[in-house]
């Protein structure tokens, strides 16, 4: 069976540059968040279960997600929230799942945000990379990415797990206070470490 590494880490803290290098380097990334945005998008697998859970005003004129709409109702909904991640949660894993086994290079990088909320991956995976960096360089990074204030920023990284309790579960971690020079070096020595794993698997 190919290894998988997880790789996560709290928003703006960098896995999607971190799993670039990896994909540059060999490895087959499987993007969590990208089989949700496919899901989510216009003619998705899952417009219709969404749609019917929560009606059309979560539904954008194009017939995707309105992610703000839905991002406003599950931080103000427990409720709300838990049926969403009903409907999408399943879906993402039978999804990366076939992409993991249908993956022809010397290993999988899974990349899951939530790795260690959510209880079906930790099992998918031989070892997980934590991404890490201070969480001012999260915040900044996240308002300059997604335009959204700091206080938003900061209520999104609230609702994740703590930066000490996601390093509790790491067996690998990459420091990504720097910039992407400072990361490469550090990804190219788990490739090599990955390498050598799956060799023996």
């Amino acid at each position: 069976m190919t290894l998988c590494v997880g790789l996560t880490g709290g928003i703006g803290s960098g896995k999607s540059a971190a799993a670039d290098l990896f994909a540059e380097l060999g490895a087959a990334v499987v993007d969590t968040d990208a089989i949700a945005h496919e899901l989510t998008a216009p003619g998705g697998a899952a417009i219709a279960p969404i749609r019917a859970a929560f009606g059309d005003d979560v539904i954008d004129a194009r017939g995707a997600l309105d992610r703000a709409a839905m991002r406003r109702k599950v931080f103000a909904d427990a409720q709300a929230k838990a049926r969403l991640e009903a409907i999408l949660h399943p879906m993402i894993r039978d999804e990366a799942d076939r992409r993991s086994a249908a993956a022809r290079a010397p290993y999988v990088v899974l990349v899951v945000p939530l790795l260690v909320e959510s209880g079906g991956y930790r099992s998918r995976v031989r070892r997980v990379a934590v991404v890490d960096c201070p969480e001012e360089n999260q915040v900044a990074r996240v308002m300059a990415r997604s335009g959204l204030s700091a206080e938003e920023a900061r209520t999104i990284m609230a609702a994740q797990i703590g930066r000490a309790a996601r390093l509790a579960v790491a067996d690998d971690v990459i420091d990504n206070g720097g910039d992407l020079a400072a990361l490469r070096p550090q990804v190219e020595t788990l490739h090599r470490r990955y390498l050598e794993m799956a060799a023996v698997s």
